[in-house]
């Protein structure tokens, strides 16, 4: 099956509420369904349920946004209190990365995934993909290559230096709905995702080892 731009996927995205990255690959043309135990946000193909029961329904590729509230290192000064939620989310990743889908994306900010399971293949910044402002963002990939920036250092919708770019999302102030604002995946990482993964895949259908797609996508 082929859309305009190239061969069209079966994308899973899980553990999403808010439909961007899914509305993302709807708009390139791709067969895509967000899953999580809260309901979608805005319309659009939604399972809300536990995603363990669909991880084996045949698809092409899937991107997961596990929960991080006990696996990043914002949370360290509280670790030793969730030793138990700490290995259930850690087994739950693990689950996803084997998941038996050729094509495997995770997300997740700098935490304890990259100790305890292995370091990610990609860290990622906002502002490489046109927003100005930071948070380090961990990907861990399987059969598919780093994101390309779409926005260089010297770009107009990037600040100069580095201390011109705001940490709007670390700096969020508490409330009930702080964890979904800083859940969220920004447009721009989003379009990437879903412009560049399924045209690599259209290349090589068949998975690689991992750090020959590394190579072959730098």
């Amino acid at each position: 099956m082929e859309n305009a731009k190239g061969v069209a996927v079966k994308a899973l995205i899980a553990c999403e509420f808010s439909g961007i990255v899914r509305g993302e690959f709807l708009r390139h043309g791709h067969q895509a369904v967000s899953c999580d135990l809260l309901p979608s946000e805005v319309p659009g193909p939604h399972i809300q349920g536990d995603v363990m029961d669909i991880l084996n329904d045949g698809w092409d590729l899937l991107i997961s946004f596990p929960p991080c509230t006990h696996l990043c290192v914002s949370g360290a000064r509280w670790f030793k209190d969730k030793r138990v939620e700490q290995e259930q989310a850690l087994e739950f990743v693990r689950v996803l990365l084997a998941a038996p889908v050729p094509h495997i994306a995770l997300e997740n900010p700098v935490g304890i995934i990259s100790t305890r399971i292995r370091p990610p293949d990609q860290v990622l910044q906002p502002y490489q993909f046109g927003h100005g402002e930071c948070k380090a963002t961990c990907l861990w990939l399987k059969n598919l290559p780093p994101l390309m920036p779409t926005h260089a250092d010297d770009d107009l919708f990037v600040p100069p230096t580095p201390a011109g770019r705001e940490q709007r999302v670390f700096k969020m102030p508490p409330g009930p709905n702080r964890w979904k604002e800083r859940s969220r995946t920004f447009s721009g990482v989003s379009q990437a995702m879903a412009s560049q993964w399924p045209a690599w895949i259209g290349k090589y259908p068949t998975p690689m080892p991992l750090d020959l797609a590394g190579a072959v996508g730098t």
